[in-house]
């Protein structure tokens, strides 16, 4: 058996996340959720109503040795803006934080080092304000957010927001692709 690790991003909307992580080589799964609030078992409206603490969340699933947790965390930096405070594009609150919610302090260093040589690097024209916090709990999102994408395809957020995202992405990324 394969070893699997985790790791949780929020970067805006997980609905335009969650294709993204699920298209590279070596994750498993991704499930949409909330984390890093201080509510139990939020609803989506209670995430939504700002007074959660949450942030929506993708937990990505992954094969360390098909792809490693540095990767993962410098093809989150990359696919969102992460120089924006509790925004992302239109959507605003912050639900839509960027946040890497770790899962151990190897993870946590490991972040932190990519956000720094990513700024380093000049890859945004702005610093950073990722947050970089250990995960708590990750309580998945309702099922209709689950492949909501994939499932809804011509809905207007989708083809307006996700599928030009995941367009630039699949052209960006297309050497770390699964197989179609």
């Amino acid at each position: 058996m394969t070893d699997v690790a985790r790791a949780t991003f929020g970067g805006g909307c997980f609905w335009c996340l969650e294709p993204l992580f699920r298209d590279l080589k070596g994750v498993t799964d991704v499930v949409c959720g909330y984390a890093g609030g201080h509510v139990p078992n939020p609803t989506y409206e209670q995430v939504c109503g700002k007074a959660t603490g949450h942030a929506e969340v993708v937990q990505v699933t992954f094969d360390p040795a098909a792809v490693s947790y540095a990767d993962l965390v410098g093809v989150f930096l990359t696919i969102h803006d992460p120089t924006t405070k509790d925004r992302q594009g239109a959507d605003v609150g912050p639900q839509y934080r960027s946040i890497i919610l770790t899962h151990d302090s190897e993870q946590a260093r490991v972040a932190r080092a990519v956000i720094e040589e990513i700024g380093q690097a000049r890859v945004w024209d702005a610093p950073i304000v990722t947050e970089v916090v250990p995960l708590e709990t990750f309580w998945p999102a309702e099922e209709y957010h689950q492949r909501y994408f994939e499932r809804n395809p011509f809905a207007g957020y989708c083809r307006a927001v996700i599928a030009p995202k995941v367009a630039k992405f699949r052209k960006a990324y297309a050497a770390r692709l699964k197989a179609a």
